[in-house]
């Protein structure tokens, strides 16, 4: 299997080589030459996380080193569940796919540990230590932080917008020391993104550091992803025989990217509805077919506020055309203020608690269930409520457990630099380094 960079089909790489760079030296994103094809029965008899990785991904390693460890990536990436939970007192049908019972408590967990799984087999021969660059919106950083936390191949730049997350996110990205390195920047999400990819065109950097980067525009995070839809879909697929429908909150679109991609190879997979915060370029798109980023604004679900998503360049990709695109993929904003009368009425009414942007999808499913939809949906839950209790607790009027893991990085000191939103000031660090 090769990889090609989106803005120039030429360039092709291994996958391992699609790992390593993170992103096409054209500023281009590496996405597979061809989707291999599956049904539910190339499954039969697989039921874990780690035995559906392993067969799911398999295709996508073919040829490749990382082909030959591929079992044993996958035990070591895939250790906690991602279960689909009943919501009895919802409309018939409504599962919640829960994505946070990771070491940091949210779905980037599973795409971070499979990536740090592989990057340690690629370096196992390096002369030179990597430099990983990550820029997050909140839950990103402090996956791949915890994920490639020293380990001595490898020094971690995180990027974060102060003052934009939670305060358990900011202590989450902040905490680790060591091999990582956490930067507050006066700025958005968005400013972080441009930093990260300025720097990999950056010829001086590039000359002075072998550089690679964690967040999803680097395949080996979508990948992984993949494999917990492909559970869930085929738990759902074995019990009704009909395929699965996904309501999932977006922000860089990488989530979404991997079920997209695990629908396009056959698993059994129907509707697929994508959510946003007040961040509405993605809707905005698929109504007008004007692709206009804008720049993000803040909202109660900080980890999506994306105003430029990158992995719109994937999804484009695979639909080029808007009709194509549109009749594959719907999407809806949410307001703060539905977010939180979300979070409010579905802990009175169905006893669950939705982080902030969880709840985006929770508001989806019951607009879809108050216009007629009878399908049985799945809501995508990406994280914790915890991770957001100074959302979230005075909503409810109670306070929400904390998971022992989280509790762990709490009791942690915080070190973290302000820094400028530029490019020079990035280089400047790196360099220093």
């Amino acid at each position: 299997m090769r990889y090609l960079s989106t803005r120039d089909p030429s360039r092709h790489v291994s996958l391992s080589q699609a790992i390593a760079q993170g992103i096409s030296p054209d500023g281009g994103l590496f996405v597979p030459e061809s989707l291999p094809s599956f049904t539910p029965e190339s499954f039969e008899g697989l039921t874990e996380l780690p035995q559906i990785g392993a067969r799911l991904i398999a295709p996508f390693a073919a040829g490749d080193v990382l082909g030959e460890e591929l079992d044993a990536i996958c035990r070591e990436a895939f250790t906690f569940p991602a279960p689909l939970v009943s919501l009895p007192k919802a409309a018939p049908g409504t599962q919640v796919l829960e994505l946070f019972h990771g070491p940091t408590c949210a779905f980037k967990d599973f795409g971070a540990r499979f990536l740090a799984a592989c990057m340690a087999r690629i370096r196992r021969k390096a002369s030179r230590k990597l430099t990983i660059l990550v820029a997050t919106s909140g839950d990103t950083g402090g996956a791949v932080a915890a994920a490639f936390h020293n380990r001595p191949w490898v020094d971690v730049v995180v990027l974060y917008p102060k003052g934009r997350v939670s305060e358990r996110q900011a202590q989450q990205l902040s905490c680790w020391g060591g091999n990582v390195r956490t930067f507050a920047v006066h700025g958005m999400f968005d400013d972080c993104q441009r930093m990260v990819k300025e720097a990999f065109l950056d010829a001086s950097l590039r000359e002075s550091h072998e550089l690679s980067s964690a967040n999803s525009i680097n395949v080996g995070r979508l990948l992984p992803q993949m494999v917990y839809y492909a559970k869930s879909s085929l738990e759902h697929w074995r019990a009704t025989k009909a395929p699965a429908n996904f309501i999932i909150p977006t922000g860089n679109l990488g989530n979404a990217m991997a079920c997209v991609w695990a629908r396009q190879m056959g698993l059994p997979i129907g509707e697929i509805v994508l959510v946003t915060n007040e961040n509405r370029t993605i809707p905005d798109f698929l109504a007008t077919g004007a692709w206009q980023p804008q720049p993000s604004k803040s909202t109660l679900a900080s980890a999506m506020d994306v105003g430029n998503p990158s992995n719109m360049e994937r999804l484009r990709a695979l639909y080029p055309d808007i009709a194509n695109l549109r009749s594959n993929i719907t999407a809806y904003s949410v307001s703060d203020l539905a977010i939180r009368a979300t979070v409010r009425r579905d802990f009175l009414e169905l006893g669950y608690v939705w982080c902030p942007h969880s709840a985006t999808a929770a508001e989806v499913h019951r607009h879809l269930v108050s216009a007629g939809s009878t399908k049985p949906w799945i809501i995508v839950s990406t994280a914790h409520p915890a991770k957001f209790n100074d959302i979230v607790e005075p909503i409810i009027g109670q306070p929400v457990p904390v998971p022992p893991s989280l509790s762990e990085l709490l009791a942690l000191p915080r070190v973290e630099t302000d820094i400028e939103p530029t490019l020079s000031a990035l280089r400047s660090y790196l360099q220093q380094r």
